[in-house]
């Protein structure tokens, strides 16, 4: 069932062309990414499905609801935790329910309900500098699910944390979706990354930036380290690395 449909979306900044005709869909429970260079328009794809940004062409809708330039349906969470560094932990995490209205003290317990599942008990008093990076990014994706647990936008959220961080909260992710089953688009120009996490990939190439090529990745899930490693991964690491090389030699 289609939870969330880009139709024909094209962006202009003056007489630049960033993106062109993308359709894109995001069925519900799938954890879809965008894979592409820097560049290409990823994140302006994003802007226009979080509503903070109108297409000059194109609609998006949310359970046949168009949403098109309509902020607050979707969640959104940027490569940085921007958690805020003078409030604790919980409330960090809290804050979507606050801003919904909330009272603080129900806000606080709701959250405080889901610290374990994502592995965060014992942090709530504690503020973000006593947090570890892979922590922090535990706390801004709990945060995120707290703000709509429809459809969740994250942007490249693993890609400032080093490599032996970034490949256990992989891991701790996908048992994680397995869980709470949240619509996911993911951008990434990780194509490991991509193909661990994503039950589909859209490659964006070209300027202005398009979908060259939609991928399904059949591999059970949840995927542990060894899927890293088998034939089945390293087929289609290459299909997808002679896609984005051809693209760019168009």
């Amino acid at each position: 069932m289609n939870k969330l449909t880009a139709s024909n979306i094209s962006v202009s900044y003056g007489a630049t062309k960033i993106i062109e005709g993308i359709s894109i869909e995001l069925n519900k429970g799938e954890i879809v990414s965008l894979l592409g260079v820097s560049g290409v328009g990823k994140s302006t794809l994003f802007n226009v499905l979080s509503g903070l940004l109108r297409p000059d062409s194109g609609t998006i809708t949310m359970d046949e609801e168009d949403i098109t330039g309509k902020t607050g349906k979707l969640s959104y969470m940027l490569q940085k935790d921007m958690l805020l560094p003078f409030k604790t932990i919980v409330d960090n995490v809290a804050l979507p329910l606050v801003i919904k209205g909330k009272k603080k003290k129900e806000a606080r317990k709701t959250a405080s309900s889901y610290f374990e599942e994502f592995g965060l008990s014992g942090t709530e008093n504690k503020y973000p500098k006593q947090l570890s990076g892979g922590m922090r990014q535990r706390a801004a994706l709990l945060r995120t699910y707290l703000f709509s647990d429809q459809v969740a936008l994250l942007d490249e959220p693993f890609s400032a944390l080093d490599t032996i961080t970034k490949s256990n909260l992989h891991q701790w992710y996908l048992q994680v979706m397995e869980n709470i089953k949240l619509s996911t688009l993911f951008i990434t120009h990780d194509i490991d990354e991509a193909i661990l996490l994503s039950d589909r990939i859209y490659i964006m190439t070209g300027k202005p930036g398009h979908i060259s090529e939609e991928i399904r990745i059949d591999a059970k899930k949840p995927r542990g380290e060894e899927f890293l490693v088998s034939e089945e991964f390293i087929r289609y690491k290459k299909h997808i690395g002679m896609t984005l090389k051809q693209n760019e030699q168009e």
